[in-house]
């Protein structure tokens, strides 16, 4: 690959991860624990340096409520928009079927395909966080 395809391949990957954000930050904003969403998208990247992604998913995952109403909900829809992200990336580090369980799959990646994983959702929560928090 020469170095104009390469630059043109990495913009996209990352044009495409900004976007799926935006839509994300927008689904968040949307809902009525949209504050919490706010503050957790935040604590997503603090918590993920700080135990490791397994630890973090595994957190918000029971922390998730299905009720809308509740401020759970806003943790319940990180998790599935990470999953979402994960199965869309065109990087494919991850192959996800719909009913795997993220946190087993992240879990039983080898070290350097985790801290791959690890990277592309910090990234992925940078931007989330900085359009949620731009959104009214």
């Amino acid at each position: 690959m020469n170095k104009m395809t390469e630059t043109t391949t990495i913009k996209m990957l990352e044009q495409g991860r900004v976007k799926f954000a935006y839509d994300c930050a927008k689904e968040g904003n949307k809902i009525q624990a949209s504050k919490e969403y706010k503050a957790y998208s935040k604590k997503m990247l603090a918590l993920i340096k700080t135990n490791g992604l397994g630890a973090t998913l595994a957190f918000i995952m029971t922390k998730s409520e299905d009720d809308e109403n509740k401020k759970g909900y806003a943790y319940k829809l990180l998790y599935n928009q990470t999953k979402e992200w994960l199965k869309r990336d065109t990087k494919k580090l991850i192959e996800l079927n719909e009913n795997e369980d993220l946190v087993e799959k992240i879990i039983s990646l080898d070290s350097s395909l985790y801290r791959a994983v690890t990277n592309e959702v910090i990234t992925l929560f940078k931007w989330i966080s900085r359009f949620a928090d731009g959104l009214k």
